[in-house]
């Protein structure tokens, strides 16, 4: 019984409704457009500034993805000092977090160069420094061998588990591979969004390594979407507006791997998918804006380099509230000279005391817009 994908007469050979998605796409290389010319009119600071948000958010989120929960500051100081960004207040990286960064700078710096096995192999070392997955010890940097049973994606508890989708079997890993990677380096005969899309979805249905599957699919994916921007600077995450789709994106996976090979839904999902993560850009580009005006507007301002370190994290989505023994852990001071810094704040009409109170006295900046 023919129930997967890989199984349909014809594999590879995917067919869609091209008048199903022509509007979707037209209206996605719109965004597109816009986007890539509204960041290239910006200088070169703050294009840098927005490809490190972007990235880190793309890093973070295609982890959580899978339900890895990386240290926001590491991946931000991993891809600062990858980039050779010079920015204050970085931080030391732990190997898996360095990996992870390498394998997204790797595909969207270097998205020209062909696609290979050994790319893919190294992308995978990378992904699992240690050679295991958690506690498990996996099979690194080689394609999977099945040998504690089929490749299988599951849910539920122990006993009670669900199949939601079981992988072509290793023996026909690298004749997959070999005619995915064909695929992938040849002349576009699509356009490189579809493309995307297809590759997406055919690279996750052979599932070729015993873990890391998702997160390499993302990165192949991000990879054409970079070459398809035409600019190696990221500006969207695709990895970020899955996250707040996951459920409905493992959902139209497994309808999708249980189907024919007509993708056509597949694709509709994933352009009004890549579409909201073009629009979301915006979010990210106001906050540049938002951490530039800033400064201009206090550019006259004394400060310390204390003052200009957590001013700065204040302004890049600072998580939780500002306290004085905040301040002091994070700049490293006693909490006498973290109030100093922050009373001098004060009175510069920088922060203000927060109006929600609290057990702790705690501090926000003021916006420099409210007296619009």
């Amino acid at each position: 019984m023919k129930i997967y994908l890989y199984q349909q007469d014809g594999w590879p050979d995917f067919t869609w409704d091209n008048n199903s998605i022509i509007t979707l796409l037209a209206r996605v290389r719109h965004l597109q457009g816009m986007l890539i010319g509204k960041m290239e009119s910006l200088g070169f600071e703050l294009r840098s500034e927005a490809v490190l948000k972007t990235l880190t958010l793309d890093v973070i989120k295609s982890s959580e993805i899978e339900g890895q929960i990386l240290n926001p500051e590491q991946v931000r100081s991993s891809i600062a000092r990858r980039l050779g960004m010079e920015i204050s207040g970085l931080i030391s990286s732990d190997r898996n977090v360095d990996g992870v960064v390498d394998v997204t700078l790797d595909a969207t710096r270097n998205f020209n160069k062909p696609l290979s096995a050994e790319r893919l192999f190294g992308w995978h070392s990378d992904l699992f420094p240690a050679g295991r997955s958690g506690m498990y010890k996996i099979i690194v940097g080689s394609w999977r061998d099945d040998s504690t049973g089929p490749m299988q994606v599951v849910s539920g508890a122990m006993g009670k588990e669900k199949v939601h989708y079981q992988a072509p079997p290793a023996s026909v890993l690298e004749k997959e591979m070999d005619s995915f990677i064909d695929w992938f380096n040849s002349k576009e005969k699509n356009d490189l969004i579809i493309k995307a899309g297809l590759a997406h979805l055919w690279f996750i249905t052979i599932h070729p390594f015993e873990d890391g599957n998702g997160r390499i699919a993302r990165a192949i994916t991000d990879m054409l979407l970079t070459k398809s921007d035409g600019i190696s600077q990221r500006f969207y995450s695709m990895s970020a507006q899955i996250r707040l789709l996951r459920n409905k994106y493992y959902d139209i996976l497994e309808k999708t791997q249980k189907g024919t090979l007509d993708v056509t839904l597949w694709l509709v999902w994933f352009l009004n998918c890549l579409e909201d993560a073009l629009i979301s850009s915006d979010q990210i580009l106001e906050r540049v804006l938002n951490k530039h005006r800033f400064w201009i507007r206090h550019a006259t301002q004394v400060l310390n380099s204390r003052q200009v370190l957590m001013i700065n994290k204040l302004l890049d989505d600072f998580s939780g509230s500002l306290t004085s023994s905040k301040w002091a852990k994070i700049a490293k001071c006693s909490t006498d000279t973290a109030l100093r810094d922050i009373q001098d704040l004060i009175h510069k009409q920088i922060l203000r005391r927060d109006i929600a109170g609290g057990r702790s006295t705690r501090y926000e900046l003021i916006d420099i817009n409210e007296d619009k």
